[in-house]
């Protein structure tokens, strides 16, 4: 709510869209990045309407649910395909992630469930979150979606490991990228799930100040 503005880069976007669905009702543009070549080939496919595209339906009516009417699916679905301008390989570990590619600083940053699979240290983790940080323009916005205290997560019988990180890990890094943290909340993720270790979910938006002194 109140985010809004001409250019959105989704870093880490992964093979899905679910992050972008409501992101694309507030920007002109949406340039999605991730340093995998099948999630890009994937998300490419979805977005050309390919036969063999996962169905991001059910996720569609879920957030048009959510923003007052299920109905506009079809719509939403027409209109994120417009805005996604392009989608770029990325390496957060990178002085510009894009590199090769030079963008202009974006009104808004998102990145979910990204950087602490990406970082193997503390010192990694903010390090990357200053790289990711240079792509926001001042005056701009960060969003993140970060899992805490998770040390590996499990797809389709391979185990990937993961930072574990805290709540005042994640900010502090945020806030020595040149950031003021504007929200930050963290929901518990239930126990059970053999897929993970992960015990919370930490949402947070951040502005980034005018200079970095």
């Amino acid at each position: 709510e109140g985010l809004r503005g001409d250019t959105l880069i989704d870093v880490g976007c992964g093979p899905t869209i679910y992050q972008l669905l409501s992101a694309c009702e507030h920007f002109q543009e949406v340039i999605a990045s991730d340093y995998a070549d099948q999630n890009r080939r994937e998300l490419e496919k979805w977005l050309k309407n390919e036969a063999g595209a996962f169905d991001w339906r059910p996720v569609v009516k879920y957030v048009c649910e959510l923003e007052g009417d299920r109905e506009k699916w079809a719509e939403k679905e027409e209109k994120l395909r417009k805005k996604v301008r392009q989608v770029l390989k990325c390496d957060v570990t990178k002085a510009n992630p894009v590199d090769p590619v030079s963008l202009p600083p974006a009104d808004c940053v998102l990145s979910t469930l990204c950087l602490e699979a990406a970082c193997k240290d503390p010192a990694t983790f903010r390090s990357t979150l200053r790289n990711v940080g240079a792509l926001v323009k001042p005056g701009g916005h960060l969003v993140m979606v970060t899992v805490l205290r998770e040390t590996y997560y499990a797809f389709n019988k391979q185990v990937f490991s993961c930072l574990r990180l805290e709540r005042n890990e994640v900010e502090e890094a945020v806030e020595g990228a040149g950031f003021d943290v504007k929200f930050s909340e963290v929901q518990p993720y239930l126990p059970g799930d053999v897929r993970t270790d992960c015990e919370a979910v930490l949402s947070l938006v951040a502005r980034r100040r005018a200079s970095l002194t």
